[in-house]
């Protein structure tokens, strides 16, 4: 009995119970000139209303930047081949201090 145990744990695949590594929701990407882009997942923003994607963007960004300060400076969907949002590309800038 404890040899059917052991073998179920050691070789059942992982996929069986999907709990592969999740990946962050929201990334920050190289970029130039000093502008910030950052991929969001679509789950993220989808259920928010269009008119309020900005102001929760902005809030992920923040929350993801190390303390560091962001301004959202454009927010754009990124569609697949089905016209289905996969994620957001989110262009910001550094707050300067004032």
């Amino acid at each position: 009995m404890v040899g059917l145990i052991l073998a179920f744990i050691f070789l059942t695949p992982r996929a069986w119970f999907r709990d592969q590594p999740k990946p962050k929701s929201v990334v920050m990407l190289p970029a130039e000139h000093g502008a910030h882009v950052f991929w969001i997942e679509a789950d993220l923003l989808t259920d928010t209303a269009e008119g309020q994607r900005s102001v929760r963007a902005q809030q992920l960004i923040r929350s993801q930047s190390e303390g560091k300060k962001h301004r959202l400076v454009r927010l754009e969907p990124i569609f697949d081949a089905e016209q289905e949002i996969r994620g957001f590309m989110a262009f910001a800038r550094l707050e300067s201090k004032q």
